[in-house]
């Protein structure tokens, strides 16, 4: 375990547009009695102290009911994404719940192919800066491109336009970053970054190799081997996965 305190930051304010259920992703059920937030949850509690969740205002409500328990306890806590601003609107307007620790790890809400041992390796790498770990996609929707230094210089998004090469490294919806200084930069960040060219954000994604080639954050890399990790629930197809792969690992 690193010496830094950590708190999960869980941005699920998205809905399952393409999943046809009307529900935040993070909300889908997997198995009997089992959604993906109950699959996170476990996955990260080992090395977290805290988990904090950004839900949309129609969220809200049926996400603390689900949590009520965590929540209860004070393990876990919810605020609110007003307006769908992009993950990174979600993840620095709930700085005030994750300020008080020394590293953040961020997971997407729909993540429910994550291992335990990615989770963990990760856990484990992160000293200072931010850490990252990357998965080799035959046809990757997201590309983060290094320099010979092991500098990240951008992140092409297919979702922005961009072509993303084969072969390329993606990432599987986990990022570990160090908080001292973390919200400062972004708000520099923010002055200075032109929005998405399709979505009109400015998205989080880009923001790390502001933080590794302009700012010079070391950078750790955790490999990783398997690309189904990459895999959110996005579609009907995806959400059949989740549930292999929850057959599998409660085994």
């Amino acid at each position: 375990m690193p010496a830094e305190r950590l708190c999960a930051v869980i941005p699920a304010a998205g809905r399952g547009t393409r999943l046809g259920l009307g529900i935040p992703k993070i909300m889908v059920e997997i198995a009997d009695g089992v959604t993906v937030w109950h699959v996170l949850h476990r996955r990260l509690r080992p090395y977290v102290e805290h988990v904090h969740v950004v839900m949309s205002p129609e969220g809200e409500g049926p996400f603390r009911a689900l949590a009520a328990e965590g929540i209860a306890g004070g393990e876990v806590s919810v605020s609110v994404q007003d307006e769908p601003t992009g993950m990174g609107g979600a993840i620095f307007g709930a700085a005030p719940h994750w300020e008080a620790y020394g590293a953040i790890l961020v997971v997407w809400g729909d993540q429910a192919g994550l291992s335990p041992e990615t989770v963990s390796r990760v856990v484990r790498a992160h000293e200072k800066g931010f850490t990252l770990p990357l998965v080799p996609m035959a046809d990757p929707y997201v590309e983060y491109e290094l320099d010979d230094d092991g500098t990240l210089v951008r992140v092409r998004q297919s979702r922005e336009g961009d072509e993303c090469r084969p072969g390329g490294l993606s990432d599987v919806g986990v990022f570990c970053l160090s908080t001292e200084g973390l919200r400062g930069e972004w708000t520099r960040y923010l002055g200075e970054a032109a929005a998405g060219a399709r979505t009109g954000e400015v998205n989080f994604l880009p923001f790390l190799p502001h933080l590794s080639a302009e700012r010079n954050w070391p950078l750790t890399v955790v490999p990783v081997t398997d690309p189904d990790e990459a895999r959110g629930v996005n579609t009907a197809e995806d959400l059949e996965f989740a549930r292999r792969a929850h057959l599998r690992w409660a085994r």
